[in-house]
């Protein structure tokens, strides 16, 4: 090569910066005293300024760069579930090939699914790559096969996708410096995740493709369940299955409306696609879920003859309806019978109504997204999980819903709601200023604190017994002990205006030892019968075993000395018979719960039913304190007596419609989120409100109440789209307003809650006139619920909910090898497609450059000149110098030049 092809660089130029020094050297110059020759002090100048440019040019490192042709080359493996036993001894094979006689050092392998792993450098064996694919292999092959009583296939997160884009990423950020880089991708194209034409247009690296055959056992799945978006009350509708497969079988087909079966058909199908119509109808938004299962004979036994698949997880699907009509109504009630007559008072004003026990709130937001609004009555909070409760405040915030709690000697304070989710969503407090005409409460909590209770219990144990202070009156007395092998008090007995030291004092408690509760037993006892109140009360949490002792004879000398006990069983490992007995004795309460976070609501409750100062149950006339529209048309004049209610704090921002003779609220309301919650104080049966019962204006008022709390759906020139392809969602809106026009420059707001609860929001962009679109991410299966708002200006035009439900990964789908995207890949990064083994090596036009660093040379040259420099400096070279005699005339002494 001539010179002309090397080239220099400067790694670090900043350090030329350093070239400032010269002048100064130069001013010294002119500005120097030493008597030396003028000429030696040039020299030595320009000695010393060579110096420090070497100097200068090794910390700006200085490089020479010589083109080289060393190529080194990333072979991109895809190891996801899409690619078989088959293709990967392929892709093994070729890489063997490709690198036979090549130095190791010149090669990498890249194995990837849904992300890359790390490049296996230097001499990577094949050989053990191998051994690695057939472990995986073999642990995916545990879910593999056509008996459904074997695991699931998908125990592998990482084979779930395969994602092009991230390997090429990576295996670009892998390359050395001072090679000419090369990838090789050995992949079936399928990509689920990413966009990998575009990286490889952006790579300036080659990509040179190998196409891997796609997975060729015997498979049959569902691909898609087709549904209308949205059908009106009972009107009938297809749900149309589309199943494919490899070869021609027999399956057993089942369509599922919800949790209920509602077809099972024998279908013979054949290779390529299969599409299959079932007529439905529905009253109510629901998921239509279809599973392919083996067919079985005469006798019930599966036939082994049918059915042969090999991936399990692709046999289901699902698909959403959503029901336009009557609002629906979800009312939980402790006594559902009780409740029937609020039923029955909504279903007259058009609305329909769902009568559950506490068990059945929905646990799932799809469940949840059936009705326009939710109402708990006299539903306590330790009857619910935390769970039902978060989904109740994301279904109210987040999705629009509405939610109604209504009174009762199990509701609010009385509930144990108190810091509770639901009370965050109520536009009251459970917790109030107590009467001081109310009997003063002397309590003594006792705490198992023994090593089982560590952890989360006991600190949930103590945010409890904190908790149960902050809803004591000021009159009331409150003492805490705690135990293990031995008692401990934590806190005497003393008033509740000392609430800062009890609470630090709680704070103090930590786990260790054994179980030995007796003995707490009889101080708290002894510490309650000693105390002055009217009311006294004992409280016992444990988890455990305790050591034995007279547990029933105390608890018989506390019932004698009018003290109350109350016990809290939490997990299976405490004696449930033993602390229900103590409770009956004790005339209190038992509670037992598997879950450690119910037990705040469980001392909340507690406390407050404890103090008998959270209910009013003498008779009064509802007070309108603010007019609403949504109480047009009822004479409250006329309204009968409510025998009680429960007693609340409005929070700052809510409104009090309705209130007590008293003063205290009713009937408020407030807008938590997107939706809106609405708290009634009294009860809507028979207990208190067993007069407005024959009321007339008992079935508008409850229908207006309702219809104003519940969400609002207007679909009348509102279309909603939602498409699914890959991981990314699209969402398309088109509005016309009343008089047909397309509603334009409007504000769409889309709001996502994903399967996890996780919400998230974006605003709609407007495409064409009326049209408004988006897109998401839905990377996770389960269900998405979707809530859609239009507004102009101050006014909700428009809102929609709808869903989306993600089954098995794109992964598990029956596709051919994607060729097309190979060859692109190839095509516009300058790769080869389907390349030769032989000619991954080969040499090309193109070259890199190497760079040589030539800082040890300029180093070692700057220290001789700056020895040469030394000696200019210090030696006058004119005394050295052979010096040359002058002839002068006769008569004239002689001189020296």
């Amino acid at each position: 090569m001539s010179f002309d092809s090397y080239e220099l660089e400067l790694t670090r130029p900043v350090w030329l910066a350093a070239l400032a020094v010269l002048p100064v050297l130069v001013y010294y110059f002119y500005r120097s005293l030493v008597d030396l020759p003028r000429r030696q002090m040039l020299v030595s100048l320009l000695v010393r300024g060579v110096v420090i440019l070497l100097l200068v040019l090794a910390l700006a490192g200085l490089n020479l760069l010589s083109p080289t042709e060393q190529l080194f080359v990333v072979f991109a493996v895809d190891e996801s579930l899409s690619v078989d036993d088959d293709a990967r001894a392929k892709a093994d094979e070729f890489i063997a090939a490709a690198t036979t006689d090549v130095d190791p050092a010149t090669y990498a392998v890249l194995p990837f699914a849904a992300e890359p792993e790390e490049i296996k450098r230097q001499g990577s064996k094949v050989e053990g790559r191998e051994q690695g694919n057939a472990s995986q292999e073999s642990d995916n092959n545990k879910g593999v096969g056509s008996d459904n009583s074997q695991p699931s296939a998908l125990n592998s997160q990482l084979s779930q996708a395969t994602n092009i884009q991230a390997a090429l990423e990576i295996a670009a950020a892998g390359m050395p410096p001072h090679h000419v880089p090369r990838i090789i991708l050995l992949s079936d194209g399928n990509e689920t995740a990413g966009d990998a034409l575009r990286t490889a247009m952006n790579a300036e690296i080659p990509v040179s493709t190998v196409p891997l055959p796609v997975r060729d056992d015997p498979e049959i799945q569902v691909s898609a369940v087709e549904v209308p978006t949205q059908v009106a009350q009972g009107e009938p509708f297809y749900v149309e299955v589309v199943i494919n497969s490899n070869h021609d079988d027999e399956v057993l087909i089942e369509v599922f409306k919800g949790d209920h079966r509602v077809i099972s058909e024998l279908e013979s199908i054949t290779e390529g696609e299969n599409r299959f119509r079932f007529r439905q109808q529905c009253e109510k938004p629901e998921e239509f879920s279809v599973r392919l299962e083996r067919p079985r004979d005469e006798s019930g036994s599966p036939r082994m003859d049918r059915f042969d698949d090999t991936l399990l997880d692709n046999n289901m699907a699902s698909g959403l309806v959503y029901a336009s009509g009557k609002p629906r109504v979800l009312l939980v009630d402790s006594t559902p019978d009780l409740a029937r007559d609020l039923a029955w008072a909504l279903e007259e004003q058009e609305l329909l109504v769902d009568v559950r026990p506490p068990q059945g709130l929905p646990e799932s937001l799809a469940d949840l997204q059936n009705y326009e609004l939710i109402m708990l009555s006299n539903v306590p909070a330790t009857d619910l999980t935390s769970r039902q409760m978060e989904l109740v405040r994301t279904y109210v915030s987040d999705l629009g819903g509405g939610f109604i709690m209504l009174g009762g000697d199990q509701s609010f304070g009385l509930g144990g709601y108190y810091k509770s989710v639901i009370e965050e969503v109520l536009p009251v407090r459970s917790d109030f200023e107590k009467e001081k005409e109310k009997p003063s409460l002397a309590m003594v909590i006792v705490i198992d604190r023994s090593g089982s209770m560590g952890g989360q219990k006991i600190e949930l144990a103590k945010e409890a017994a904190k908790s149960a202070v902050e809803l004591l009156g000021s009159r009331d007395q409150i003492g805490v002990l705690a135990f293990d092998d031995e008692t401990y008090e934590i806190s005497e007995l003393r008033p509740v205006a000392d609430s800062g030291l009890v609470k630090d004092r709680i704070s103090t408690i930590q786990a260790g030892g054994g179980t030995n509760m007796s003995p707490s037993m009889e101080q708290a006892y002894d510490i309650l019968s000693a105390a002055n109140a009217k009311l006294k009360h004992c409280i016992i949490l444990t988890d455990g075993i305790s050591a034995p002792g007279d547990f029933q004879g105390i608890a018989q000398a506390m019932t004698g000395a009018r003290i109350t006990v109350t016990t809290v069983g939490v997990g299976q490992g405490c004696d449930q018979a033993l602390l229900e007995e103590i409770a009956r004795i004790g005339r209190g309460r038992y509670y037992f719960t598997d879950d450690p976070s119910s037990i705040p609501q469980i001392f909340a409750k507690e406390t407050v039913t404890a103090s008998k100062s959270a209910i009013n149950e003498e008779p009064f006339l509802p007070q309108v304190i603010r007019s609403a529209p949504a109480l047009a048309e009822i004479d409250f004049d006329t309204a009968p007596f409510l025998l009680g209610f429960v007693i609340t704090r409005p929070k700052p921002t809510s409104e009090v419609i309705l209130a007590t003779e008293s003063g205290e609220p009713l009937l408020s309301w407030w807008r938590y989120g997107l939706g809106m919650s609405v708290a009634w104080t009294s009860d809507g049966k028979s207990r208190w409100a067993a007069e407005w019962l024959s009321w007339p204006g008992f079935n508008k008022f409850w229908a207006q109440v309702v219809r104003h709390a519940m969400r609002k759906s207007e679909a009348k020139g509102f279309v909603v789209d939602v498409q699914r392809e890959g991981t990314r969602a699209s969402v398309r809106v088109d509005s016309i307003d009343p008089l047909g026009a397309f509603l334009n420059e409007a504000d769409a707001t889309l709001t996502v809650i994903d399967p996890r609860l996780k919400k998230s929001e974006m605003t709609l962009t407007q495409t064409a006139p009326g049209r408004y679109t988006g897109e998401f991410e839905v990377a996770d299966p389960g269900a998405y619920q979707i809530d859609i708002a239009q507004t102009r200006g101050s006014d909700v035009n428009y809102r929609q909910s709808r869903g989306l439900v993600v089954g098995y990964p794109d992964e598990l789908r029956l596709k051919p090898t994607n060729e097309k995207l190979l060859r692109s890949l190839a095509d516009v990064s300058g790769g080869t497609y389907e390349i030769a083994s032989d000619q991954v090596f080969e040499l090309s036009e193109e070259t890199a450059s190497n760079a040589v660093p030539v800082w040890p040379y300029l180093l070692a040259a700057a220290l001789v000149l700056f020895l040469a420099d030394v000696a200019l400096r210090r030696i006058d070279f004119s005394m050295i110098l052979p010096q040359k005699r002058l002839k002068l005339p006769s008569g004239g002494a002689p001189g020296r030049v």
